[in-house]
């Protein structure tokens, strides 16, 4: 039997080729999902600014719930959309723990100023931390700064000059109380603090990686005074995490023990790695995506990989049809066929998974560098590959292999050696009985989930759009020659009426539809998968423009290229003449509880009179009213939809978590429509400004009065003196809620990418190998008369029904799956911008015509039956 397998590999290479490719992308695809995966679960980042600091107390980046009672007690968790921190006060309990030789606040905060580049405030007791050295002056007292040297310098700025900055808690001027320099720390060995070392020193920058992530970690630090950082900052009484230096001889796990019974649980205790992550803490959050893309997305594409392999299998073995059928006349037994099937599954799998993990890995490594540049994901998280990706790679493969080997010889191999011949030279028209009922399961399961998805909103209804699509192509799969069948009975209807070759192609679509099954099947992927992830997005994304349209209403739309604009903005732009009314919008994140789970929400907090919100930002209101809105955090409005999915109505309250963590129950005084666009989350400002990451408005909209120069008002407004000061329409609204899309739109065209890609593949894949398989066919009618071009022509045909009827069938999945989702999320209807369009058709016809005329010509050329056939 081996040596009946090897020969078949020698002397069959065409469709062991088919299989060996479609075994190499399964196993890339499965590699690289996987090794996301394990970066998810395993992801750290080296602590920078940490480096030297051998224990670090921040607060835990994630939010908890308990669902369930007893043994069925579980707890959820999701990541915190900001900077989560911890009482100051905690630094004076710590600093008393024996061990401890300082205990410092690290707070780091945007701060902006027309005559210095973007500077990183920050606590004069923080220099302990990175180092930074006083060379010129003194260190800051209130009212005072302390300025990197060559940043002061470079603006011709000196100790005791005085320089204006604004920061979060507002802008001041500021006397220049002396100039610090790492480089000169680190010569001197330090600071003076006695947990410093030149380590720390040469390690940091001037700009060192912040721990909040509220500033640019490479911006230089410019430092106040201890007693005003919380005021500046935004908030006071909180700072983003406490470094813990310890005396001479105290070892860190020793230390760390003491700091967590001083702590208790109002903290998280950082040694090792860990300390990474209270530089970092949106590193949680970017766990969490990666986890997200390997796990759920990852599973889908190995389903996929795997239904691809299965199917790529079968028809391989179906094409030996007269092979098996002869092996059996001449005694072959069922037991020696279906090793003969392992034996070959066992020499082609292994090899091809091999092939595939170098590429899984380049993808998953390029994906996760993709993610990083994005800022989803925070700089120093690399790939994290392991064996475990590439034996599930292999082993996958291997196993979808054998199974559909087995299957697919399992009837051939069985049938009587006298009857083996005869019943292998006639294509079966009907699936059998499995295939029918496991194929009738999957359509009813597809048809099952479509309905609930219908009956629900959100996050919840799209998580259920690849279970649909994936359903309902198991179920096209098994069913696909009665699928086949109907398809070329109705397709092919106009090629009855055409000439020799459009006879021809509907009469073999018609007889062979098994065979036609085979090529519709990757076809219909392509288009489903595909369709229903960039039609998701393009509905979301046209709603989404279509809300901002209709519901932003300001005239001018001021914005800010720097960190964000100041706390007074709004103020000071309602004084201009001509200005009706100024809002100013402070865009973070919240979580909400929705059952036993968190979601994210986007949460808008607006300046001023919440009755003056409509002036600038039509919400469209349905139930109660903005004028109920209260800056204590007792209330909010919240976008219908997401009411639905958290079961709340005007009157009730809502469980958040604002984006630091702080957790509150809220009043819904209101619900609107255009939550997708503007935000599905609104409260006053001051509910919301001390749990941002730094308390700078996005924009502010102004409303101008009656009759107002519009041109005037802009030319007044641009005079405001903020640093980075845009002012234009509404557009800008448009553009940045554009750009907060972004990243899931290039999410959802990536994973569009990798599975309409790998569908792709195997498509061709397969309609090389079903043309390949023809060679007698083409012979017998070449033999008959046929010419090369109605030989062509009827390839071509074929290739333009089988392209039409996987569009239709996978356009049919993809609209069936998009429209309860679409309404779930959007409350729309489906929505495919018509270049996506366009571009899935053709890159389906495309595909189907190129598979179908490369190997046709290099069939015609080298068949020798066809050579002696009648000359054209």
């Amino acid at each position: 039997m081996n040596g009946l397998a090897r020969a078949s590999v020698r002397f069959r290479p065409a469709s062991f080729a088919g299989t060996f490719i479609a075994l190499l992308f399964a196993a890339a695809v499965v590699t690289a999902c996987g090794s996301m995966l394990q970066t998810g679960i395993t992801a750290h980042v080296k602590p920078v600014r940490y480096a030297h600091t051998p224990v670090v107390v921040a607060a835990d980046p994630s939010a908890h719930i308990r669902t369930g009672h007893g043994d069925d007690a579980d707890t959820e968790t999701a990541s915190l959309p900001e900077q989560p921190r911890v009482d100051t006060a905690l630094a004076d309990r710590i600093a008393g723990v024996p061990g401890v030789a300082a205990a410092v606040p690290d707070t780091a905060f945007p701060v902006q100023s027309a005559a210095l580049p973007q500077l990183t405030g920050r606590d004069a007791a923080a220099r302990a931390i990175d180092g930074a050295a006083v060379v010129q002056g003194r260190a800051p007292g209130t009212g005072e700064v302390a300025l990197p040297a060559a940043t002061a310098r470079a603006a011709h700025l000196g100790v005791g000059d005085t320089v204006t900055l604004t920061a979060p808690g507002g802008t001041a001027a500021y006397r220049v109380s002396g100039l610090t320099d790492t480089k000169s720390a680190a010569k001197d060995g330090g600071s003076g603090s006695s947990g410093a070392s030149e380590a720390s020193a040469s390690s940091g920058t001037s700009g060192a990686s912040g721990s909040s992530g509220a500033s640019d970690a490479t911006a230089p630090a410019a430092y106040f005074a201890d007693s005003a950082v919380g005021r500046l900052s935004g908030h006071p009484g909180r700072t983003d995490a406490i470094a813990v230096l310890p005396e001479k001889g105290v070892g860190t796990h020793e230390l760390a023990e003491r700091v967590k019974d001083a702590v208790g649980d109002r903290a998280k205790v950082r040694t090792g790695d860990g300390r990474g992550l209270a530089e970092h803490p949106e590193l949680a959050e970017g766990k969490e995506m990666l986890t997200a893309i390997g796990a759920s997305f990852g599973g889908i594409a190995t389903a996929t990989a795997v239904f691809v392999v299965m199917g790529t299998v079968a028809l391989a073995i179906g094409q030996r049809g007269r092979e098996i059928a002869l092996l059996r006349a001449v005694g072959a037994t069922p037991r020696q066929i279906r090793r003969t099937v392992a034996t070959e599954a066992m020499l082609v799998a292994p090899l091809a998974g091999a092939a595939g993990i170098l590429p899984g890995i380049a993808l998953a490594k390029w994906w996760v560098g993709q993610l990083v540049d994005r800022g989803a994901v925070p700089e120093g998280v690399t790939l994290s590959t392991g064996w475990i990706p590439m034996v599930a790679a292999v082993g996958s493969g291997l196993l979808a292999s054998l199974l559909a080997g087995c299957l697919a010889a399992r009837r051939p191999s069985k049938a009587r050696p006298s009857q083996a011949l005869g019943e292998a030279a006639v294509e079966r028209r009907r699936p059998g009985v499995i295939r029918t009922v496991l194929g009738t399961a999957a359509v009813a399961g597809g048809c099952v989930l479509s309905a609930v998805a219908a009956n629900t909103t959100g996050e919840d209804a799209a998580n259920v759009a690849l279970g649909i699509v994936f359903c309902f192509m198991v179920g096209v799969a098994f069913l696909g020659p009665v699928v086949a069948w109907a398809a070329a009975g109705v397709l092919g209807l106009p090629l009855r009426a055409g000439g020799a070759a459009s006879q021809l192609a509907a009469a073999n679509t018609r007889a062979n539809a098994r065979r036609l099954a085979s090529a519709i099947t990757p076809i219909v992927l392509v288009t489903a998968f595909c369709g229903t992830l960039l039609c998701m997005q393009g509905t979301i994304k046209h709603e989404s423009s279509r809300q901002i349209k209709d519901g932003v209403v300001a005239d001018q739309v001021i914005g800010s290229s720097a960190a964000g604009l100041p706390a007074d903005t709004a103020a000071r732009a309602a004084k201009v003449p001509g200005v009706d009314s100024a809002t100013g919008v402070l865009r973070t994140g919240a979580l909400y509880r929705a059952g036993g789970s968190l979601d994210s929400a986007s949460l808008l907090g607006v300046s001023g009179d919440p009755g003056k919100v409509p002036d600038v930002l039509r919400l469209g209101v349905k139930t109660g009213s903005l004028d109920r809105l209260t800056g204590d955090g007792r209330t909010v409005a919240v976008d219908s939809l997401l009411a639905g999915t958290a079961k709340v109505k005007v009157g009730g309250t809502i469980s958040l978590w604002l984006g630091d963590g702080t957790t509150i129950r809220p009043k819904v005084v209101a619900t609107y429509e255009r939550g997708l666009g503007l935000g599905q989350l609104l409260m006053p400002r001051d509910a919301v400004a001390a749990h941002a990451r730094a308390a700078y408005d996005t924009q502010v909209l102004v409303h101008d009065k009656p009759g107002a120069d519009r041109t005037a008002v802009q030319r007044d407004l641009s005079k405001l003196g903020v640093t980075g000061l845009t002012v234009t329409d509404r557009a800008g609204y448009r553009a940045q809620a554009d750009k907060d899309l972004e990243l899931n739109a290039w999410a959802n065209n990536v994973m569009a990418g990798v599975l309409g890609g790998f569908a792709a593949v195997a498509a061709a894949n397969t309609l090389v190998m079903t043309v390949l398989d023809r060679r007698r066919e083409v012979a017998l009618l070449r033999l008959a008369g046929t010419t090369r071009r109605q030989v062509l022509g009827m390839l071509r045909r074929e290739a333009l029904l089988v392209a039409a009827a996987g569009l239709l069938i996978g356009g049919a999945i993809a609209w069936i799956t998009m429209v309860p989702i679409a309404r779930g999320i959007t409350d729309a209807s489906p929505y495919l911008p018509p270049l996506t369009g366009i571009g899935i058709v053709a890159a389906a016809t495309g595909l189907g015509l190129l598979s179908t005329a490369l190997p046709a010509r290099a069939l015609l050329r080298g068949n020798p039956a066809a050579a002696g056939a009648a000359r054209e």
